[in-house]
């Protein structure tokens, strides 16, 4: 599934992307005898997340290649030198500047479409990468789940969550009142969820904002959820949106001249969404906050006859987002993973 090429370009642009006030990074394309490109890959360094963990960890992310082990390894070959010349003692990938990127080599699924935040892959490419050193580090996993027909029991729970907390779902007339409002708090509860995860390191207020503009427009206020306390202050949020996959398929890479018609129609008529974001605060958690945020968004889903519920890629570990899900009928149908190797 083709991505959006000039999204992609605005993703490696210094200028655009500030990521690269905590991040720096070089990009390589892999060419044969003839001139036709064979592979691509980027070398990354997060000296936020480094300092965080206390290591010197170069990530190799965006990684393509044809069906060669000779390709595979100049190009991890290339991001392992400019690992040791940057003075770093690890690489590990695929992982993007941020947790929000694509990461994880695709392990399982393949017979899967991915989601518009994922990434397809062949099954050549685990065996290639493991050949040349590499080992698991952690895996990304995604779920596809079954929206109830029912959902009244889910309000009526998360009625008595709310009451009991004296908790309540944020109030917004329209996307600029959601983020003047909001979004702050959205972005300091994810900050603060996500800490422990692996390869998070916390958001600054620029790479804030530009998650805030990546998302805008396609923002659909009935399948988001704020839920906040007396102080309207934000605990818990959940924000999914109609999957763009087919859209992004039809696309081929371009928004013009006919892809954005394909995006628009994916927003307005959908049978399946996309969860792409979800937290509750460490004090609410096991608190039934998630009833809370599913019988909003649950709501929407139902309204606009949404079937099936895509869990964009999330670590196995986070326990916080697939609590979500757990009392919902759901598979595990896709599998990521992310390799390490330490360097001599």
């Amino acid at each position: 599934m083709p991505q959006i090429v000039s999204m992609d370009m605005a993703t490696f642009s210094p200028e655009k992307n500030r990521a690269f006030e905590v991040c720096e990074g070089k990009f390589w394309l892999a060419t044969d005898a003839s001139g036709r490109t064979v592979g691509r890959v980027a070398g990354i360094i997060n000296h936020r997340y480094n300092k965080k963990v206390g290591k010197k960890i170069c990530r190799f992310g965006w990684i393509d290649f044809v069906e060669s082990q000779e390709v595979a390894s100049a190009l991890l070959a290339t991001v392992e030198t400019y690992a040791r010349e940057q003075g770093m003692e690890e690489v590990e990938g695929p992982v993007g500047f941020l947790e929000f990127d694509v990461s994880g080599i695709l392990v399982d699924g393949f017979d899967q479409i991915p989601t518009a935040y994922g990434k397809y892959n062949a099954p050549y490419y685990e065996p290639m990468v493991l050949k040349e050193g590499y080992s698991r580090v952690t895996d990304f996993v995604e779920y596809r789940i079954t929206v109830p027909d029912d959902i009244d029991r889910y309000i009526r729970f998360g009625a008595l969550v709310g009451e009991r907390f004296d908790l309540r779902e944020g109030t917004y007339r329209n996307k600029k009142e959601l983020i003047r409002k909001y979004m702050d708090g959205i972005f300091e509860t994810l900050n603060a969820c996500y800490a422990k995860l692996h390869g998070f390191s916390e958001l600054s207020a620029g790479q804030c904002e530009d998650l805030k503009n990546q998302f805008l427009s396609n923002l659909q206020l009935d399948l988001i959820s704020v839920v906040v306390d007396k102080d309207d202050r934000v605990v818990g949020f959940g924000i999914t949106l109609p999957s763009l996959s087919l859209a992004l398929q039809k696309a081929n890479g371009s928004l013009f001249p006919f892809g954005f018609i394909h995006i628009l129609r994916a927003l307005r008529k959908n049978d399946t969404v996309d969860a792409l974001l979800i937290a509750v605060r460490e004090e609410y958690q096991d608190k039934g906050v998630h009833a809370m945020i599913f019988s909003k968004v649950g709501a929407g889903m139902q309204k606009r006859g949404i079937k099936y519920v895509e869990s964009t890629r999330e670590l196995e570990e986070n326990h916080n987002v697939r609590n979500l899900w757990g009392r919902l009928e759901h598979r595990l149908h896709k599998r990521a993973r992310v390799y390490s190797k330490t360097l001599q």
